[in-house]
């Protein structure tokens, strides 16, 4: 079961991680558009807001998952799905 705990636990910092990254975009955003300055496409937004919202869930899911299998799986979604956006939008 300690495995299972650290992997919960790293999944839950990258899920959290991608909130904080897709706010941050937000903001930033915000902030392109009030002063004229280019700032990140709306597009990449979308990407990162519904990246953000798929790890939550699956994070929820994780932390509420009774049985070790699903918890792990929903746990490694987490991980997946970080690593895509990541791997996808920043590595490009």
């Amino acid at each position: 079961m300690r495995a299972a705990s650290v992997l919960r636990g790293l999944s839950g910092v990258l899920a959290g991680g991608l909130v904080v990254l897709a706010v941050a975009l937000g903001v930033a955003w915000v902030v392109a558009t009030r002063t004229g300055s280019p700032g990140p496409a709306p597009a990449f937004l979308a990407w990162h807001a519904v990246a953000a919202v798929v790890a939550v869930v699956a994070q929820v899911r994780a932390d509420r998952a009774a049985d070790g299998g699903h918890g792990a799986g929903a746990a490694l979604a987490v991980v997946g799905v970080s690593v895509a956006v990541l791997a996808a939008l920043w590595l490009a």
